[in-house]
């Protein structure tokens, strides 16, 4: 899915240029620059975020799929 990741970057970084040209709408090139890297770092961030937290509910649901060994002795 890295194709995918790089397309949610992409937007995080056109959304943050959108943003910064609605709240100042004389931006100049170097604060567009500065918002797109934000955008692109964030959204990484992110989807990084996401992940690990997929992962974690995938494992503690694993867990509790688990055959529980109730035997006794």
């Amino acid at each position: 899915m890295g194709i995918l990741d790089t397309l949610g970057e992409v937007a995080g970084a056109v959304a943050a240029v959108e943003g910064a040209e609605k709240l100042d709408p004389n931006a100049g090139l170097l604060t567009k620059g500065i918002a797109a890297v934000a955008g692109f770092k964030g959204a990484g961030a992110l989807e990084s975020a996401l992940g690990k937290k997929k992962e974690g509910e995938a494992e503690s649901n694993e867990a509790d799929a688990a055959p529980a060994d109730d035997s006794q002795f």
